[in-house]
This record gives C-alpha cells, structure tokens and sequence, in this order.
C-alpha cells in the first residue's frame, strides 16, 4: 500500500513532485492517465491520491465522480492539484467532494502542508 497516489501526466510536474514527497518520507505511486488512476487505486490502495483535472482518456473530475460513487473507494482522500484554477473549477471539484484543492503552480510548502492534514486526517481518533 503506498501513502500516495499522483496523478499526473505532465514529466516536469510529475518527477519533482515525486521528489518532493518521497524526500519528506512518504511511499509515492505515479500514473499518467484516468484509466490508470483507477487500476492503480484498486490494486494500491493509497491514503491520498494527488489529482489532475487534465488528464488523459478520463479527466480527473470523471475519476474523482467515480470515486466518490463507489462505497469501496469513496473514503480516499483527494487532493485536486491543477492549472485550472478558475472559480468553476475550483467548485466543480469540491461539490465532487475534493478534499481540496491547491492550483499550479504551488509553494512546495503549502503542498507538504496540506498532504501532511489530509495524511492525518484518517488517523484522527
């Protein structure tokens, strides 16, 4: 089981992100496209899944609907990670249930932050 799950099909996006994350101690799983978010969220199972709205053959808004349609999945912490940062997206994503939501391009820390409260979250007592 890895903590997280990025998806992200930008490499210059993607490999920083990854280092970023695994740097601070955290067991990180990548993907590129919708389809393979599925699969991979299936088989893994990770705590928190690092979601691009533009992703290929099935864009994150239609990931994170099927997510929070399926009991099974539905409890997995999603973080919205993207350049469409307009006000429609931004709602688009929250009333999909996002548990939030930062836009590109993003302060490292304010990232760490906010990964370090969703981690968090489902140890809570």
């Amino acid at each position: 089981m890895s903590d997280i799950l990025i998806a992200e099909d930008e490499p210059a996006i993607l490999d920083p992100l990854r280092f970023i994350l695994e740097h601070a101690g955290w067991c990180v799983e990548s993907v590129t496209d919708g389809e393979a978010v599925l699969a991979s969220i299936r088989r893994a199972r990770p705590r928190l899944l690092l979601l691009d709205i533009m992703l290929p053959r099935l864009s994150g808004l239609e990931v994170l609907r099927i997510l929070r349609d399926d009991p099974h999945l539905a409890d997995i912490s999603v973080l919205v990670l993207t350049a469409r940062g307009q006000k429609q997206d931004r709602k688009m994503a929250l009333d999909l249930r996002a548990d939030g939501f930062i836009t590109k391009p993003f302060d490292n820390d304010e990232l760490l932050a906010e990964v370090s409260r969703l981690l968090s979250k489902d140890r809570a007592p």
